[in-house]
């Protein structure tokens, strides 16, 4: 029987963490390794009942299931010290400098972690495993290397040439193509995924929802880049999870599978609809909230490059393996609003108008 130590890169951020934990729930048999630097975005209490400690080895938390390791993926000669010390077999690769904000401020990180961080680990897994290994390598990427879409255009497809706008998705698309230039040259079993915006618990501050919702709790000001009018397609991280799996254990060697929420909505509406939802549901326990729209909106100057639109087309995905977008987005988006409600402010409570 094949051995299964997976390391997952990233795992103790957003979908990483989810990931990790489902991993863990699902397949009793794996040894799950965890490397993360544990930058900013990054948060170890988001993977299930890891205790501090240090045993030997590169390890620094674990439970019986996850080692976990505090390593930056550039640098591969501790990379070459996890893969021997725990005789990783497989990898899901989801590391990576996300923010686009910041790739426009600060470019050069994305490339050393996102460009130069996966050549690292690609290199490591070719002179571990050896050339035309069945090790698998799967790399998660993201529909922003596609560029952007005019309104009435069809959905982003697996054969969607590339044009990325921003730092951030140029980084991620050399990434792509390096992951795609190891198959092809060394034989290597990889497999990549670009989802759409994921949802969820765990997502750091800065991004879309949660600032929105930390903004209601706070009686902020929620701030709008330019008209609020730019198109995404919204993925549940449980689902992104799920497509994670399929594709991990039945995906074929080197395909490329888009996976998306079938979901799109612009900003300003699901603004608007966090409002509704967070306004219909919760009140602040000293202050009850007895009204609805106006909406706290503030208006901001549009971001550079700003993406109109993305919106994958995920048939190939749904065809040819098991899986589905399940998640209703109403449903998700009160989960989602829960979870940051009890983070940002505990003594909400909950109520029905």
């Amino acid at each position: 029987m094949k051995e299964n130590n997976i390391l997952i890169t990233g795992g103790a951020g957003f979908i990483g963490s989810h990931v990790v934990n489902h991993f863990m729930d699902k397949y009793p048999n794996y040894r799950i390794v965890v490397m993360d630097s544990l930058t900013y975005a990054s948060n170890y209490d988001n993977v299930n009942g890891l205790e501090m400690g240090v045993h030997g080895g590169p390890r620094f938390w674990f439970n019986e299931r996850v080692e976990f390791v505090k390593v930056d993926i550039r640098k591969e000669n501790l990379i070459n010290e996890v893969f021997n010390y725990f005789k990783i077999t497989d990898i899901i690769h989801l590391a990576a400098e996300s923010h686009v904000d910041n790739s426009i401020n600060n470019p050069n990180i994305f490339a050393q972690t996102n460009v130069l961080g996966t050549l690292n680990l690609l290199n490591v897994a070719k002179n571990v495993w050896g050339e035309n290994s069945p090790n698998r390598f799967y790399h998660i990427s993201t529909d922003e290397v596609y560029g952007d879409l005019k309104l009435g255009d069809a959905p982003f497809t697996e054969q969607t040439p590339y044009n990325p706008s921003s730092p951030y998705s140029a980084s991620k698309a050399a990434s792509d193509h390096f992951v795609r230039a190891y198959a092809r040259t060394y034989g290597m079993n990889c497999v990549i995924s670009n989802c759409s915006n994921n949802y969820g618990p765990h997502q750091h501050d800065e991004k879309l929802i949660p600032t929105v919702i930390r903004k209601l709790v706070n009686g902020e000001k929620i701030p709008v880049y330019g008209t609020g009018e730019n198109v995404r397609d919204w993925l549940w991280v449980g689902d992104h999870v799920k497509a994670i799996d399929e594709i991990f254990h039945n995906g074929k060697k080197g395909h490329t599978y888009n996976v998306g929420g079938d979901n799109e909505m612009t900003n300003i509406d699901i603004i608007h609809k966090i409002c509704e939802l967070f306004y219909n549901t919760y009140t602040y326990a000293e202050s009850p909230i007895t009204h609805l729209p106006p909406f706290p909106i503030q208006y901001v100057t549009d971001r550079k490059g700003h993406d109109l639109r993305y919106a994958v087309n995920s048939n190939y995905l749904q065809t040819n393996l098991n899986w589905k977008p399940e998640k209703n987005f109403e449903e998700g988006i009160l989960e989602t609003i829960k979870y940051y409600v009890i983070k940002y402010k505990g003594n909400i409570k909950n109520y029905k108008k």
